[in-house]
């Protein structure tokens, strides 16, 4: 147990100098990035080194009993080894990383980033994997002129910005004879909301109607247009008029809807820490959310006035994540 330990201790500390010196040389990658076939290093994995080893003894009876069968099947297995090399390399050569959408999360989860492999050549790159120091992605395999996304996982243990600064991209096809990678260091960013505090303190009582939040579920109240559909919209708002006239997919809108908020106010929460009193605004958002109630929100340099809804949730777990007292 203790050799086992000391050579993962030896391997991360390889892994750690093999990526301070990548960075050295590379800086930070744009978004997207097309990888080039000099930032792709390739070793032999555990299979390979013992193939090498058996290949080795091969030659050794072969020369020593003279067998010149012996000696074609063991150049035939080396060349097969060159040959799986040179498509390890391939693999990855010429591949477009990108960043996709991450989802933010509350503080203690696990952040998602997804991260999209394009492939623009003919041929199919297959076991594709990304990894990082938590870590790797179920790998995949990317057909010809397509796409492949692929998530990694990273702790969030705090509220604001989290950065995936790097990771890697792995193959060991074909024959897992070799590891090809290449060192990424892209900026990419999620964002992490506060972790709601646990239910207990009341939310401050109804102050306002509104007529200004809009309720997609209620009221039919004096018409006020229509605006172009997004995901999420009710299909009973939607203007199928319109659409049957070949005008686009459209929601129709109405002024007036009757809408009792809360606002949640920062000042509200005195004696409380700043990171208590964001835990405790968004355990008040969430609920309101959760139970459809439209709500304002106001912090010392921001003010969101009342609304509901997901982009309005979002917009303010979004402020409290990025706030900075």
């Amino acid at each position: 147990m203790v050799a086992i330990n000391l050579d993962f201790g030896i391997v991360r500390r390889l892994r750690q100098w093999s990526r301070r010196w990548a960075f050295k040389r590379h800086g930070v990658d744009p978004d997207p990035l097309t990888l080039p076939g000099r930032r792709i290093y390739i070793i032999p994995t555990g299979l390979g080194v013992a193939f090498a080893a058996m290949l080795f003894a091969m030659f050794i009876g072969a020369m020593n009993y003279a067998n010149n069968l012996a000696l074609g099947l063991t150049f035939l297995l080396g060349s097969l080894a060159l040959t799986a090399m040179h498509y390890a390399h391939r693999n990855l050569s010429g591949l477009i990383v990108r960043s996709a959408i991450s989802e933010p999360v509350f503080a203690g989860d696990m952040a998602r980033f997804h991260i999209a492999l394009e492939n623009a050549a003919p041929l199919a790159r297959h076991e594709l994997t990304l990894a990082n120091d938590h870590g790797a992605a179920a790998p995949l395999r990317v057909p010809a002129n397509g796409r492949g996304v692929f998530e990694l996982q990273l702790p969030a243990p705090r509220r604001g910005l989290l950065t995936l600064d790097h990771f890697e991209i792995v193959t060991k096809h074909p024959f897992g004879l070799f590891r090809a990678w290449s060192h990424v260091h892209m900026k990419l960013n999620c964002v992490v909301y506060p972790k709601p505090s646990p239910r207990g303190l009341s939310a401050p009582p109804v102050e306002t109607d509104t007529g200004g939040a809009q309720d997609s579920t209620r009221g039919d109240e004096e018409f006020a247009g229509t605006r172009p559909f997004h995901p999420g919209d009710s299909p009973r708002r939607i203007a199928w008029k319109a659409y049957a006239r070949e005008q686009g997919l459209h929601v129709k809108l109405y002024a007036g809807t009757a809408v009792t908020s809360h606002v949640f106010d920062w000042d509200v929460l005195g004696g409380l820490s700043t990171e208590a009193r964001l835990s405790q605004l968004a355990r008040w958002i969430e609920d309101a959310y959760a139970e459809g109630r439209a709500f304002a929100l106001k912090l010392p340099d921001l003010e969101i006035p009342a609304n509901i809804g997901p982009a309005h949730r979002q917009r303010c777990l979004t402020a409290l994540a990025l706030f900075e007292p």
